[in-house]
Parts: C-alpha cells; sequence; structure tokens
C-alpha cells in the first residue's frame, strides 16, 4: 500500500501520494449520501456521551457534512462511528462525502469557499500543510487545550502523537490514525534460526554477521526505487537516536534550518548507514526493487530484515507464505541501551474555517477520539489509530497489538513528523540511494542536502 496517506511526511512527503490510489484506494466507489443509522457496520453499543460533548449551551442539530477518504483502511469504521453519533444526535443530518476520489472531487468546493465541515485528510491530493497554508482549516488551538471527549477524557492526554504545529504555537489538525515506519522480520524463522531480534545497533550488526555466515540470504533489503523506506524506516529515527531523544531537531528540518543536515546527530546516523554498506549487510540489489518486489522477496526468505511500514501484512496479504510471522521494531540505530524510536505517519483530521456547523464538527471530535473508538479502528481498519489503548482482547492483526505495544511503552520515544517541501524530498531520496551504492560519502550526501535547502529557502524570501 505504499503508506496509506495523504501527502506523505517522514521525508517522503508529496512523493508519496502518487503511491497512495495504486495501493489501496481502489476498493471504495465515490458515494455522498446521507447516514442512516441502521446503515451502521456492525454498530457497537456507544458510551452516553459526557456533558462535554457538546459545546457549552448549544444544541447538536441542523446540517452537518462529514468528508473522508476511502482507501486502504477501508470505510467500515467511519461508516460505524458516523451511525452511532447520528443515533446521539438525533436532529443533526450528517452526509457523508466519501470516496476514493473525494479529494479532487470535494477541492472546488474548498476553492470557493463552500467546504464540509468536518475533514479526513488522507490519500492523494490532500495535504494537511498546504491546507494550513492557504487557510482552509479552522485554528482550533484554544478549544483543543481543554477540550475532553465523551468519556471526560482530555483528548491530548490521550494522543500517541500530538498534534503537528504548522504554524508556531498553533494547532488546526489532530492526527486519528498512527502507524510508524520501522524494522521488520519473521519472528517463525528467528525462532528456527535461534536468532534474536536486535534491541539495537551493535546487536543488529552483530546478528547481521551472522545472517552473512549462515550463507542463505541477505541481511538487509530495501526499496531503492522508492528510498523513502530506508529514511523513514532506518534513517530518520536513528538521528533522533544520536541526538539524544530530542526530537527538536526535526523541527529544525522542517524549518529549513541551515546547517542540521551537517549537525551531529545527522553524520553519525549517515555513518551507520555507510557501516551496514561496507560490511556488506545491506542487499546489493535493493537500489533497483520496488517496494512490493523487495516486500516480496524478503517474505520468500531472501533478506531478513526489511524496512517498511506497518500496512505490510495487509499489503502483501496474498503473498504471505505458510507459516511466516510478522515482527516489528520500531528503530534499529540506537545505541546499546537506548530507546526505540517510533517513526509516525499519521493522518489527520480537522475542521474547515468555514464550517457552516462547527459546533457539530468539534462535537464529533470529542466522539471519535476515545478508547473505545481506537479499539474500533484497529478492527475494522486493520491498522492502529492515534488514541492510546491496549488491543489485547479486540480482533486487531497481530502486528497492530505488536506495534501498539512499542508505541504505548515507556522505552519507546514517539518523533514528530517531518514535512519537507517535495523538491527537497527528491533531493534526500537521491542522496540515501547514492550513499547506499557507495557512490557518495556522508559528507556528500550533507552537501547535497544543504544545496538543496539552501535553494528552497532563496525561493521562499522572494
Amino acid at each position: 500500500m505504499m503508506k496509506p496517506k495523504k501527502a506523505m511526511t517522514w521525508g517522503m512527503v508529496l512523493s508519496t501520494v502518487l503511491l497512495i490510489t495504486a495501493c489501496g484506494s481502489n476498493n471504495a466507489n465515490t458515494t455522498t449520501a446521507s447516514v442512516k443509522p441502521a446503515e451502521s457496520v456492525n454498530p457497537v453499543e456507544s458510551a452516553k456521551p459526557a456533558d462535554s460533548a457538546k459545546p457549552v449551551g448549544t444544541k447538536l442539530a441542523g446540517d452537518f457534512e462529514i468528508q473522508y477518504f476511502v482507501g486502504g483502511y477501508g470505510d467500515a469504521w467511519w461508516k460505524q462511528a458516523i451511525a452511532d453519533f447520528q443515533k446521539q444526535n438525533p436532529d443533526l443530518k450528517i452526509k457523508e462525502s466519501a470516496g476514493a476520489k473525494i479529494n479532487d472531487q470535494m477541492k472546488p468546493r474548498w476553492l470557493q469557499g463552500n467546504p464540509p465541515d468536518f475533514v479526513y485528510i488522507d490519500g492523494a491530493g490532500s495535504n494537511t500543510r498546504q491546507m494550513v497554508t492557504d487557510d482552509q482549516l479552522m485554528d482550533i488551538t484554544d478549544w483543543l487545550k481543554d477540550a475532553k471527549n465523551v468519556d471526560g477524557k482530555k483528548i491530548l492526554d490521550l494522543l500517541i502523537a500530538q498534534p503537528e504545529e504548522y504554524k508556531p504555537g498553533k494547532a488546526f489538525a489532530v492526527p486519528l490514525v498512527f502507524g510508524s515506519w520501522g524494522t521488520f522480520y519473521d519472528k517463525a524463522l528467528f525462532k528456527s534460526k535461534g536468532w534474536q531480534a536486535p534491541a539495537d545497533f551493535e546487536s543488529f550488526m552483530a546478528l547481521g554477521e551472522k545472517i552473512k555466515a549462515d550463507g542463505q540470504m541477505s541481511d538487509y533489503i530495501h526499496t531503492g526505487v522508492y528510498p523513502y523506506y530506508i529514511n523513514g524506516g532506518l534513517l530518520d529515527p536513528t538521528i533522533i537516536a544520536m541526538n539524544n531523544y530530542d526530537t527538536s531537531i526535526f523541527k529544525k528540518i522542517n524549518g529549513l534550518e541551515k546547517g542540521v543536515w551537517k549537525s551531529e546527530p545527522v553524520m553519525k546516523s549517515l555513518a551507520k548507514i555507510v557501516e551496514m554498506r561496507d560490511k556488506g549487510l545491506i542487499d546489493k540489489g535493493s537500489p533497483a526493487l520496488n517496494h512490493t518486489d523487495s516486500q516480496s522477496q524478503w517474505l520468500q526468505h531472501k533478506a531478513a530484515f526489511i524496512p517498511t511500514g506497518i500496512w505490510v501484512e495487509s499489503e502483501m496479504a496474498k503473498d504471505i507464505p505458510a507459516g511466516f510471522e510478522f515482527g516489528f521494531l520500531p528503530s534499529i540505530g540506537q545505541d546499546k541501551g537506548g530507546k526505540f524510536v517510533a517513526n509516525p505517519y499519521t493522518s489527520t483530521v480537522a475542521i474547515a474555517k468555514k464550517a457552516k456547523n462547527p459546533d457539530a464538527a468539534k462535537a464529533f471530535m470529542q466522539f471519535i477520539f476515545t478508547e473505545k473508538q481506537s479499539k474500533a479502528w484497529a478492527e475494522l481498519s486493520k491498522a492502529p489509530s492515534n488514541i492510546k489503548a491496549d488491543l489485547e482482547g479486540t480482533n486487531a492483526p497481530a502486528l497492530t497489538k505488536e506495534a501498539a505495544k512499542f508505541y504505548n511503552s515507556p522505552n519507546t520515544v514517539v518523533a514528530p513528523e517531518i514535512v519537507i517541501p517535495e523538491e527537497l524530498v527528491t533531493a534526500r531520496n537521491n542522496a540515501t540511494i547514492a550513499l547506499t551504492k557507495g557512490e557518495i560519502t556522508p559528507q556528500q550526501w550533507a552537501d547535497r542536502m544543504e544545496e538543496a535547502t539552501d535553494k528552497i529557502r532563496s525561493k521562499e524570501k522572494k
């Protein structure tokens, strides 16, 4: 599915948009219809809304329109959540504007100043940062500070990843979906070989030497055609670890700060990739492979590890060999004794600045950001939400449950997202591939990035 999201971040931002529709967006037809309670997909009993569910003195009534993209996550959760919300607010006339092409179809209305009230920002043709830049989303900073969900719990306290500040100190969107890049392996294979999953870079390299000596497979395969896989799964979390787990370095990257690409944490992280390369632990065929080819080879045990995202299980469902057991590591670049780093991708929800029913939009946000809805999302969408919840006892996929344990662990640092301009994404992708192939040094990688960033800063000043 190649990252089921809007205009990706984490060093691949807009380049991933081109991949969305081809990797999971074709499972739904565009629909625009009013929701009836009876249409709920296996509805579950809803908790009674607390007093905080409705803005004080406000009765939820009138028209309320929700726009959501239907892609790899499907629409079962949306149908259920909206139907349950409708039951609790019978005076609302809820309209769904949804489908695989909904972003393009709704774009004229956004440009004309006639948007829906509530929007789920995901899939090709959507970009939270751009919508903030275009002044299309409501500033919810003050409201969100103390907003509680229908269970009376503060929404911000329940989030795994906090809202991205597209403007300093301002909140315009809240991450609803949380997933992360990482390094994946086959637990069953490791058990049969007597291999222990690495907890840090030292143990990863030691195991890599064993795998190399075994001679049956390569150690680490990646998607050279789409370099943001190795950026997101290996480089970015290592940068946080090398910065002593201070995530502010990503804000410097997002802010196009001069010199950040040559900073010590970045150079140390690049050095680790070079060490892997020079010791022959990176599959030499990787630069020529796309995501599904590399994932297929990994599933066939032609490589022990691969950097990708937690959607891999559903994306490769038809090709998974019998007995294969997905294992997940948020990061492998941390030093011995260090914490894991979860490098996320998120999909956000927001309220239109020109919403006609902002009270209903706020109430809906309070309704969906609950532990109960987190579990429902995991079961119906087969992926984690951004709401902290114990998924044990649910029907969520095993990989989703395992990933959720890492996200909720005090031994895991959750990084913010990198959101950089498209031309900088391209420059970084090209530089990383050249580095893994041995064509350039880490210093030359950094020189390329600083030069590309300088050009972007110059354009923005004009």
